[in-house]
């Protein structure tokens, strides 16, 4: 019976090292779609078969608000459009969030998790809606190419770092 105690202490002494210091997790609470829009503002000439492929324009941005000390929404903004001026097809635009929870991270790896690795997790689902919605308006899916976040986290670094160096002089 000593064993059985032994044990069960062990197990309860394991699950408190997991809770304050184990391995780092993040974890996927949920998921959604915070906002879309599609426009097709000259259907149904837009529709018509062409000579030459429409000029896509795609701009993405990793934006993330803390909801708690372990909780943060990071939302995926996907902005696409076909054709230009009077001649656009198409106009989409998607705010996908996500919120996920980030325990045991150490300091330093919490923005990169949240800038890279949430994204990273999000950008599927994303670009699934992004595809559905243009084909559900006529057009061939939009299939976006996948994103390096990593150099997205980068770039946005070097330019806050350039902003900061500005602001000091």
């Amino acid at each position: 019976m000593a064993k059985k105690e032994t044990k069960k202490a062990a197990a309860k002494k394991d699950k408190n090292e997991e809770v304050q210091g184990g391995e780092p997790a993040l974890n996927v609470l949920a998921q959604y779609i915070k906002d879309l829009s599609f426009e097709n503002p000259h259907a149904p000439h837009s529709l018509r078969p062409r000579e030459n492929q429409p000029e896509i324009n795609i701009n993405i941005n990793v934006n993330a608000n803390p909801l708690s000390e372990t909780d943060f929404e990071v939302e995926l903004k996907l902005e696409a459009s076909a054709g230009e001026d009077a001649d656009t097809m198409f106009n989409v635009e998607l705010t996908y969030g996500g919120v996920f929870r980030l325990t045991n991270m150490p300091e330093e790896s919490v923005a990169p998790a949240i800038l890279i690795e949430c994204p990273r997790l999000l950008f599927p689902f994303a670009r699934q809606v992004i595809a559905d919605a243009t084909r559900n308006g006529g057009f061939p899916p939009l299939m976006i190419d996948p994103v390096d976040f990593a150099a997205l986290f980068q770039q946005r670094m070097a330019e806050e770092q350039v902003k900061s160096q500005m602001e000091a002089n």
